[in-house]
């Protein structure tokens, strides 16, 4: 018997079958069956299904007489079944890589709950990639619960395809789908009031295609009515089971909320079916309202007690708001970006406030990198200078250090210290409405060592520079005085890549001063890391060949287990990825089982770097910073040729690696199984690689940054600064 049973219907998707159905053949977890349903489709779907099953014993093919619809070809599958728990896959969506594993691990968890309910993303035809927005609601739990204990579950999209289901629960309650759209609704909903044990997974285990066309739910059809008489099934469960009617109201909320998103669509209704449909929809409405609710009590949803002309009105009125809101907020944006001119110039005439210093890092998301680290450095060497910083909302704000001076992204205030500032520190860039004005002084940090392409180098690689305006960026870049450097690397590729007119500064990264000297860090205790374990840093980059930049290169849950007891390995993604699906693809329920430390969302990498005792990582700068430590780093190169192909690189890293390089999973965990990791040959790996690029980093960067460059006082050079290998290879000097 196997542990689960995916039950696929079929129809007219022979473009999309194949991939399907590799999706889940594929998986890790081979003890699955899989029951296919041809429902009598009229293309080459049938064929396909049993070429699979005739290579694969666990595929099984049911070509069904007739056309049934997508419910009763569910149905027809699930007596087939002999898995433990059931699985519903549309036939154009996909799982997930090691979705199956995930979802088989969870159940044993949880006990074998009687539903398991799991994450989703939109994929779009265009190659965007979009978690479902509700995702925490996954992560609230560690056992099971039922839907009363919490209701929030029900805020979920209602689709059967999100769940595992007990056969045994099923079969007991005799639950199956009934014909027309909206199928789904009639059984989710009696599926999880009825649940006694309910348990979560916060991984994303589907790819929920969204089609260009061909979308049932998204044709123009009269068969959209049916959503009122899947409700009016829902109901009837409800009353067929007393216990069950204090869920009346939530289930009519959400009943209204449906069908009026059905009618405000403009591709569901034929045009002279609207009248009807709202009618229908206020008879139910009026029908299920909840006993000794009154006209005004629900809000929004009370339209449908009115006619549908008043209706039509509403929608006038709010579509016209949103088209008078669009020309108002480009009005004010006009309006705002002339105020700006106008403030910069009348405050150009009054002086610079010499000691106003403003501050931005991470696209203003508070203190972070290089621009705390001077910041610091000056409230302890200058107090007199008075350091301001510039965040993006309220939200960031509120996390700031209490003490900590600050303003809001194009406010007032903001508008009115930028034409005063005498000094800007930032490590992206400014926006671009800022207007310099002669005299005032911008120092840009950067965010590390430079490996791929950046700013005008962009331009040879078309696929790198999506969503990059390069002559933007350099018109903001016109703006620097002072560009920091680490090493001189860092400045013939900052010269090279921003043509602009600004001094390169040896002064280091002030962020790595803490790297040097071997600051404190709570990171562990924070994560309950054993005392004595031996921690490896996992820090891939994003890869501009593919959409949205995440690629899974190895495989998390086993390079734990490989390591061994006594380690413990910690991820974090590079940030462009933080808020995305990437950690719903496994990383997030990885770390909630204890098997890896998701580190991805910690505020200051130089915190994590210095919990670690090795860092493993592709192409990410990260390894420039993490040098400084003198700790094994080892390379995982297993794309670099499409890495550079794609993106472009200043220099061979397979070649000058600070460490040993690895080009298959097997290499990278053989040697961390013989210790080939901090054997003698990656110490001297590491120290070329140190006294290259970490040429200027001594521990006092923020310092030098401070006296020389917003002080204007005089800083002898480091003792003991190491010079560059004279040998050291650049592929600047080849362009």
């Amino acid at each position: 018997m196997p542990r689960l049973s995916v039950i696929i219907p079929c129809f007219k998707v022979q473009g999309f079958l194949r991939e399907c159905l590799d999706s889940v053949l594929e998986q890790s977890l081979h003890d699955i069956e899989v029951i296919a349903v041809d429902d009598r489709s009229p293309d080459g779907s049938g064929a396909i299904l049993d070429e699979y099953a005739a290579r694969d014993p666990r595929v099984r093919v049911l070509h069904l007489p007739e056309n049934v619809g997508l419910g009763r070809a569910r149905n027809a599958g699930i007596p087939y079944a002999t898995g433990d728990f059931l699985l519903f896959l549309d036939s154009d969506d996909t799982l997930t890589p090691g979705a199956l594993h995930a979802v088989a691990d969870r159940l044993a968890e949880t006990g074998d709950p009687d539903v398991l309910v799991f994450d989703y993303a939109r994929t779009y035809w265009w190659g965007g990639t979009r978690r479902n927005a509700l995702a925490e609601v996954l992560s609230a739990t560690d056992g099971v619960f039922t839907a009363a204990e919490r209701p929030e579950i029900l805020d979920l999209l209602m689709v059967v395809w999100n769940k595992a289901y007990r056969r045994g629960f099923v079969e007991e309650n005799g639950f199956r789908f009934p014909p027309g759209y909206y199928e789904d609704t009639p059984w989710t909903f009696p599926v999880m009031l009825s649940a006694g044990r309910i348990a979560t997974l916060d991984r994303i285990c589907v790819n929920y295609r969204q089609r260009r066309q061909g979308s049932i739910l998204s044709t123009t059809s009269r068969k959209h009515f049916d959503v009122h008489d899947q409700y009016k099934r829902v109901f009837a469960f409800v009353d067929a089971h007393p216990e069950l009617a204090g869920w009346r109201p939530r289930l009519h909320r959400r009943m209204s909320e449906h069908c009026l998103d059905i009618l405000a669509k403009p591709d569901r209704l034929p045009p002279a079916a609207r009248a009807e449909f709202f009618r229908r929809t206020a008879e139910l409405y009026r029908a299920f309202r909840p006993e000794g609710a009154e006209p005004g009590d629900l809000g929004d949803l009370d339209v449908l007690a009115g006619s549908y002309t008043s209706y039509r009105l509403r929608e006038q009125a709010g579509r016209a708001k949103r088209a008078g809101g669009g020309q108002a907020l480009r009005v004010r944006r006009a309006a705002g970006a002339g105020a700006r001119r106008a403030l910069t110039s009348l405050r150009g005439r009054r002086p610079l406030d010499e000691d106003l210093v403003l501050y931005s890092a991470a696209s203003h998301q508070g203190l972070r990198g290089d621009p705390a680290a001077v910041y610091r450095a000056a409230r302890e060497i200058a107090p007199r200078l008075r350091g301001v910083w510039v965040v993006r909302d309220a939200e960031v704000a509120a996390e700031l250090p209490a003490g900590v001076d600050h303003v809001l992204l194009d406010s007032p205030e903001y508008l009115r210290l930028t034409a005063r500032a005498k000094f800007f520190v930032n490590d992206v860039n400014w926006p671009g409405a800022l207007v310099k004005r002669p005299g005032s002084v911008h120092v840009h940090t950067h965010r590390g060592t430079p490996l791929k392409y950046l700013g005008a180098d962009l331009l040879g690689k078309p696929g790198a520079r999506l969503g990059f305006d390069v002559p933007q960026i350099l018109r903001r870049a016109d703006r620097w005085d002072h560009s920091l450097v680490a090493n001189r690397h860092s400045e013939l590729v900052w010269e090279r890549a921003y043509p602009c007119h600004f001094a390169s500064a040896r002064t280091g990264s002030p962020r790595n001063d803490v790297l040097v000297t071997g600051g404190p860090t709570d990171f562990r205790a924070r994560h309950g890391i054993p005392a004595g374990h031996t921690v490896v840093l996992y820090a891939p980059t994003r890869r501009d060949y593919v959409r949205g930049g995440h690629v899974d290169r190895i495989d998390l849950a086993r390079f734990a287990a490989d390591l061994g007891e006594g380690h413990t390995l910690v991820v974090r993604l590079h940030p462009a990825l933080a808020t995305g699906p990437a950690r719903g693809l496994g990383l997030a329920e990885l770390h909630r089982r204890g098997i890896v430390v998701d580190a991805t969302g910690e505020p200051h990498a130089e915190e994590v770097m210095l919990a670690s005792d090795a860092l493993v990582t592709d192409y990410s700068s990260i390894m420039f910073d993490y040098a400084n430590l003198d700790r094994p780093i080892v390379v995982h190169a297993d794309d670099w040729p499409t890495y550079t192909a794609s993106r472009g690189a200043y220099l061979d890293i397979t070649a000058e690696a600070p460490g040993h390089v690895s080009r298959t999973y097997r290499e990278l965990a053989w040697l961390f199984a013989s210790g080939g990791w901090r054997d003698e040959e990656s110490a001297r790996l590491r120290a070329d690689f140190r006294s290259r690029f970490c040429e200027f980093d001594d521990g006092r960067a923020a310092e030098r940054v401070v006296r020389t460059l917003l002080l204007g006082e005089a800083m002898p050079d480091p003792p003991g600064r190491v010079p560059g290998p004279a040998g050291a290879r650049d592929l600047l000097a080849s362009t």
